[in-house]
């Protein structure tokens, strides 16, 4: 089991209007919204930004491969998920469910005759 770094990066870029740039010493990759995640080469880890009941629920799913992150940032959702103990097909799930996260909101049409 594991998912190496370069195939991180493929399953990262499958998803739509993703960039990626710096972060510390971390990658970050963004929507046009905002970062969903940052890659830590080094360490084989990838942090995710989720809202607290996806963090729960990867985290119940294969507590041996995500786990929050300490401090404030976990508990808003943030988890770190280790590379080499988990698989891809849940690797996949919880990359686009982060990505999901992200994505811009759509936008509400406003009437103009001001009615509701």
């Amino acid at each position: 089991m594991g998912v190496d770094i370069e195939h991180v990066k493929t399953l990262i870029a499958t998803l739509e209007a993703v960039t990626s740039g710096p972060h510390f010493h971390r990658t970050a990759f963004r929507t046009p919204r905002k970062t969903f995640a940052t890659l830590d080469e080094a360490a084989l880890d990838i942090n995710l930004m989720f809202d607290p009941d996806h963090r729960d629920f990867f985290c119940e799913l294969v507590p041996e491969a995500f786990r929050p992150v300490p401090g404030g940032w976990g508990r808003m959702g943030a988890t770190r998920c280790d590379l080499s103990a988990v698989d891809e097909a849940t690797l996949r799930s919880a990359l686009a469910a982060a990505h999901r996260l992200a994505a811009p909101k759509p936008r509400t049409r406003r009437r103009r005759d001001g009615g509701a």
